[in-house]
């Protein structure tokens, strides 16, 4: 029966990885073509990984990593180019050129084409082992040299038990791996932003050829396209808000309120086919390891999707966590895990202030305080104005930084 069956039979491998998400498959991916064995468990089917909506933003870097490693082919020949985006507050739209004042750019490719082709690259092509649909997954004697991962196959009832060398921890904020941490043995650190995003998928077509952000006094509205065929809104909300309050007819009109100005055309309208609310808030795990235990992606960090930065993150983790194993294994090489959670945490903390002083020029104009609002508008008028403030914010929101 082939690896990637949900057979039982393989009871050891070097590293075990949980979660089947861009994280997770880009380590098992590198593992393989280092040669490195590898189990991935997922708790949902391929099918759904395949179509869960996700992100779609990816910095340049984060291709190139990717298709250094033979992961990017699809994505190269798919994905949209970005260059511009386009801010629209007091009735005006502002066009911004990062690209004309970095030479980097944007990619956008959805998350469930990237993970489609992650899975198939790691289980289809390079023979990599992966159980879908498990039930139960618990990790231990994660401070030994003898950890293990057992979990529940769905399918038989069975209970397994897969020993390792190192356990790679990439099953998101509401997993296991961060729940296997003990007390005491990281700090968690939690910023709410005290408000909410409405967070749409419509079956309309892209209304602008770029990312579109509006500052209004109704709330922050954003314009994303995901293909010729969808695009992605945002509309800010009181956190906790119920997505059924949100009519086809509420959402439109806030939408074209929100993103309308003078010589925008009007937004293209389509029938909704994902509205679930966001509340804006971020964490960060330090370190990011325990013992045999490595935390990447959203198991070590969530940050708010306010500057499009997750997935990017969690590929920046994948990438040193995948090299690191990969070095460990093979030659016998410690440093890269002895050095990972630092170099991880370099960029998760730069991205986190970035995405904090994006957020206040997102919701300013919308807090109903007259001076943060004029605040606000000041630093929009700088952004603009500036070419030194410009580039500042371009490479920030590019990720083009000293950690690049």
């Amino acid at each position: 029966m082939p690896h990637h069956s949900n057979s039982g039979a393989a009871q050891r491998f070097p590293v075990v990885i949980v979660g089947a998400g861009p994280a997770g498959l880009t380590i098992g991916n590198i593992l393989r073509a280092a040669g490195v064995d590898c189990l991935v468990l997922e708790a949902e089917s391929r099918d759904f990984i395949e179509r869960r909506p996700r992100a779609g933003v990816l910095e340049e870097w984060a291709v190139r990593g990717l298709d250094r490693r033979g992961l990017a082919a699809n994505l190269l020949a798919r994905g949209q180019v970005h260059t511009e985006c386009e801010f629209r507050f007091a009735g005006r739209r502002h066009r911004f050129g990062y690209a004309e004042l970095t030479g980097y750019h944007h990619y956008v490719y959805p998350q469930p084409l990237l993970v489609t082709d992650l899975v198939r690259e790691y289980a289809d092509v390079r023979g990599g082992a992966i159980r879908f649909g498990v039930r139960d997954v618990e990790l231990h004697d994660l401070d030994s040299d003898r950890p293990s991962v057992s979990y529940t196959d769905p399918g038989s009832g069975r209970r397994h038990t897969v020993h390792c060398d190192f356990v790679a921890g990439c099953d998101g904020a509401r997993g296991v791996s961060r729940n296997a941490l003990p007390p005491g043995s990281a700090r968690v650190s939690r910023h709410d932003y005290g408000i909410g995003w409405l967070a749409l998928l419509a079956e309309a077509p892209p209304s602008n050829d770029c990312v579109v952000f509006g500052m209004h006094p109704r709330g922050f509205a954003g314009h994303m396209a995901r293909s010729p065929e969808v695009t992605r809104y945002y509309l800010e909300c009181p956190p906790g808000d119920d997505p059924e309050n949100w009519s086809h007819e509420r959402v439109w009109s806030e939408l074209q309120q929100r993103l309308g100005a003078a010589g925008a055309p009007r937004l293209t309208e389509g029938r909704l086919i994902e509205k679930r609310v966001l509340d804006m808030h971020s964490y960060v795990v330090e370190p990011m390891a325990y013992g045999r235990l490595f935390l990447a992606g959203d198991a070590a960090h969530l940050t708010a999707p306010i500057a499009a930065k997750g997935m990017n993150l969690a590929l920046h983790d994948a990438f040193l966590l995948g090299d690191a194993l990969a070095g460990r294994l093979t030659r016998g090489d410690r440093s890269g895990l002895d050095g990972y959670s630092a170099a991880c945490l370099s960029r998760v903390w730069d991205y986190q202030e970035f995405s904090q002083w994006l957020s206040e020029m997102y919701h300013g104009a919308s807090s109903g305080d007259p001076h943060r609002a004029g605040t606000t508008l000041a630093r929009l008028r700088r952004l603009l104005g500036s070419p030194s403030a410009g580039l500042a914010f371009a490479e920030q929101y590019l990720g083009k930084t000293a950690y690049c």
